[in-house]
């Protein structure tokens, strides 16, 4: 099965980004110089979270410099008007030659009310399909009005004399996103043309996968789908596993607890964690005791890492934070098997962004049987030191002695 990869583009970067010592601040030249980076190698796109960086605006900043890549821009609907969000796009898209795309978010019940949004968590997604839909109709036909239960727009008017807006170049923005509850899993369902979840096991993400296609089917609709992932590429698998080992040690121990939290809520620790899986009892049973895992413990199927990371410490079981660990073979042959079950796209990272989205454009794309929608150019060395050069000097493990590894990970 052929794969679209892309990468991630956010303000906070580093080796290490979910520690005060391993992070630092993406301005815009360094944002410039990782698409740069991402564009040259050939990498499909990258996702532009919700954060600092307003994802629209660094959108159409980073634009006029790529040629290729796609920029899919995460988006929370109703925080703009849908027929304003219409304009934007309508820019962007022409003047990128259609290289837009959206990640439809649902947000965050603790944050959305600073900007307005009071619905509560299902009923924003009922929202939602009306916002996109509404949405769609004014792309379509912008002079058409637009009635629903929370989203009235007049037709448009607007004729003033000798003014042209932008020529579509896409028919449609494709929709992207995610959704784990019921009423998340039906809101994309109907509303997405990319249904992405985070990382699970592959046979697991496939069950996942079919789950919603039989959803969608309900509703006379075909999805393609995709997942998020993390990787550390390296010549050898030795040499990949000590960069993990490097990665668990730099993460301090109040850190590892806090990133846990991510998932099992504050004060996990003084709480019962009820699990029949040793390994995740041995997690569990380090971390009371004040240390941390193991690296082997945290290793779940060949090549599949479950260190912390700036999205969390999910030892219990894959999800936001899970990684790829091993060669430029390994790490292809795992992204394949995902394929198997059906991943058809990877939203992928490896920290620092551009350095190691320079090594995995170099080593693993060429490994691919890629979809990206354009050919994608012999690599070329040239010219890469020159954008590497906005960043900080390269850290890792190399001072460390080498971890031996064995099968899926190190023993």
């Amino acid at each position: 099965m052929t794969v679209k990869i892309l990468w991630y583009l956010q303000s906070a970067d580093g080796p290490v980004p979910w520690e005060e010592h391993g992070v630092w601040r993406n301005d815009l030249p360094r944002l410039r110089a990782t698409a740069e980076v991402i564009d040259r190698v050939g990498l499909y796109g990258a996702l532009l979270p919700t954060g600092p960086h307003e994802p629209l605006a660094l959108a159409a900043a980073l634009t006029p410099l790529t040629r290729r890549m796609r920029f899919l821009v995460a988006l929370y609907p109703g925080l703009l008007s849908p027929a304003k969000l219409v304009d934007i796009a309508l820019a962007i898209d022409n003047f990128s030659e259609g290289r837009l795309l959206f990640n439809v978010v649902n947000g965050h019940d603790s944050w959305l009310p600073e900007y307005g949004m009071f619905l509560p968590h299902d009923e924003r997604y009922s929202y939602s399909a009306e916002y996109w839909e509404a949405f769609s109709r004014r792309w379509t036909s912008s002079k058409e009005p637009y009635e629903g239960k929370h989203i009235r727009l007049a037709g448009r008017t607007f004729d003033i004399p000798l003014t042209f807006f932008p020529d579509a170049v896409q028919s449609r923005i494709p929709l992207w996103g995610a959704g784990a509850s019921e009423a998340g899993v039906e809101h994309a369902a109907r509303t997405v043309d990319f249904y992405l979840s985070f990382a699970d096991l592959p046979d697991r993400l496939g069950a996942r996968f079919r789950k919603v296609a039989a959803i969608a089917a309900t509703h006379g609709r075909t999805l393609g789908y995709g997942t998020r992932l993390q990787v550390v590429v390296r010549d050898t698998e030795e040499e990949a596993w000590a960069h993990a080992r490097w990665l668990l040690e730099q993460t301090s121990y109040d850190k590892a607890v806090e990133l846990v939290a991510y998932k099992l809520g504050p004060g996990w620790l003084d709480k019962e964690v009820e699990t029949d899986d040793p390994r995740v009892r041995r997690c569990v049973d380090a971390l009371r005791a004040g240390r941390l895992p193991e690296v082997e413990d945290l290793v779940v199927h060949p090549n599949i890492w479950l260190g912390p990371s700036t999205f969390g410490f999910d030892f219990f079981g894959p999800g936001a934070g899970t990684w790829l660990v091993g060669t430029p073979a390994q790490v292809a042959e795992r992204i394949q098997e995902y394929a198997a079950h059906g991943a058809e796209s990877f939203i992928l990272s490896g920290w620092p962004l551009a350095s190691e989205a320079l090594r995995f454009g170099r080593d693993v794309l060429p490994l691919l049987d890629t979809d990206h929608e354009f050919e994608i150019p012999p690599f070329q060395p040239d010219g890469y030191d020159e954008l590497l050069a906005h960043f900080p000097p390269p850290r890792g493990p190399e001072s460390l002695p080498a971890v031996a590894a064995h099968g899926s990970g190190p023993r």
